[in-house]
């Protein structure tokens, strides 16, 4: 690979590699969640100096214009913060809380929108973010065998939890170096690696995978997919297996929408679709039946908490919600209303002005990137990132995991700056 001549840029592709790299050393010395959003102020940082610099570098550093998409996600999750400081002052709770869940919003929603921009005005290669994500394969795979028989060996399910929680974290288990877990009920191990919970290692695995299919060398392309794939059916995770086979096939039909053959390919397969609607409708309720009950409990309970949090925004705090995460009761095993789920838990958290926060960005970062798959190659790894972000908003809290897939973030603000250069080109 080309060594770039720009400072910056090789500032920022060394830390982004190097995190990358670190991520199993970081794991066990629970640092995992200390390193993502460091990472994350220390770019915007390189990024500010850049984007202030810029008159007097030489033009082929200079940054390319920010584009509307990176203006939406820094200046939506800015709103984040001011949604925040409302929904503590309308519900009354204090200068300490405030506090509180302001440090949280650094380590969490401001990160969905720092990524993006340091991407676009550092202009990191996705190569290289493709190699360090393969480079991580090989140590996946290195180690892999000792999470898969410590079930059967007597190993603990958690190795330790580092002292680095008292830092601050939303629970214990994102400090911990966890082998595996036992799933309730079954019985069965199930694995979540360097995640704080098995789904959440599932997104990863996904977003891992995009980059290793990215790879050009083939041993590197299959050491990465191996461990990406590895990662998601261990995980056992519903919607990962559900993302993999629906993630990529969208977005190369997307980036071939300018090719004529599609569109003829295309047509029977419309009209046998229309004559096989009623059976396909059946079918998809079969599955989604299935995929309910697959876990039932755990869909039982994702189910009530999306009600009470459903109920609780609309007569309790319909614009600004109730400005922080509250416990629910038994019914739901005292999880967090609105967790599991980034819609629910925005409208609970920061009401319908949370909402738009992130739904504004994500729609128009969906556009751009299907704008650009069809017209460059990196707009297909754009898009396929925005999808495992709207995909997951509707199992996870994007902004908790922020500070794992952020590699998905990066990638979205290089496509970003690609798709202002080719608008300017086309003038």
């Amino acid at each position: 690979m080309a060594t770039p001549t720009d400072p910056a840029q090789a500032a920022a592709e060394r830390l982004i590699a190097g995190t990358i790299g670190a991520t199993w050393a970081l794991w066990l010395v629970g640092g995992l969640y200390i390193a993502g959003p460091v990472l994350g102020w220390s770019l915007a940082a390189l990024a500010a100096w850049k984007l202030y610099a810029a008159p007097a570098l030489p033009a082929a550093q200079r940054p390319a214009p920010l584009g509307p998409i990176i203006w939406t996600f820094v200046l939506a999750m800015a709103a984040m913060e001011i949604i925040l400081l409302v929904g503590h002052t309308t519900n009354d709770l204090g200068i300490g809380q405030t506090i509180k869940s302001s440090v949280g919003w650094a380590k969490g929603w401001a990160l969905i929108g720092l990524f993006p921009l340091a991407g676009s005005v550092l202009n990191p290669r996705p190569e290289v973010i493709c190699r360090a994500v393969c480079r991580l394969g090989r140590q996946t795979l290195l180690i892999l065998p000792l999470f898969l028989v410590a079930p059967f060996v007597g190993l603990p399910e958690t190795l330790w939890v580092s002292p680095l929680k008292i830092i601050g974290g939303s629970g214990p288990e994102y400090f911990a170096a966890t082998l595996y877990t036992i799933e309730p009920g079954a019985g069965t191990a199930r694995w979540q690696f360097f995640a704080p919970w098995s789904p959440a290692a599932g997104m990863i695995a996904l977003v891992h995978a995009v980059c290793a299919a990215e790879e050009r060398d083939l041993r590197w392309k299959i050491t990465g997919l191996a461990a990406a794939l590895l990662i998601a059916l261990l995980s056992q995770s519903r919607l990962a297996l559900v993302a993999l086979v629906v993630i990529w096939p969208l977005s190369f039909g997307i980036s071939r929408l300018g090719k004529a053959w599609l569109w003829w390919a295309a047509a029977p397969v419309v009209l046998g679709l229309g004559l096989l609607a009623p059976s396909l409708v059946a079918l998809a309720e079969q599955a989604a039946s299935d995929f309910s009950s697959a876990r039932a409990d755990s869909s039982r309970v994702r189910e009530i908490l999306g009600r009470i949090a459903i109920e609780r925004w609309q007569t309790e705090a319909p614009w600004f919600g109730h400005g922080i995460v509250e416990q629910g009761p038994h019914l739901v095993e005292f999880m967090p209303i609105g967790s599991h789920h980034s819609w629910y838990g925005l409208l609970f958290v920061k009401g319908t002005m949370g909402l738009l926060a992130l739904a504004i960005p994500l729609i128009m970062a969906l556009a751009a990137m299907a704008w650009l798959a069809v017209r460059d190659p990196l707009g297909r790894i754009g898009l396929s990132m925005v999808l495992v972000m709207c995909l997951y908003s509707f199992g996870e809290n994007l902004e908790i995991l922020a500070y794992l897939y952020w590699p998905a973030l990066v990638v979205i603000g290089i496509a970003a700056r690609r798709a202002v250069e080719l608008r300017a080109s086309q003038r």
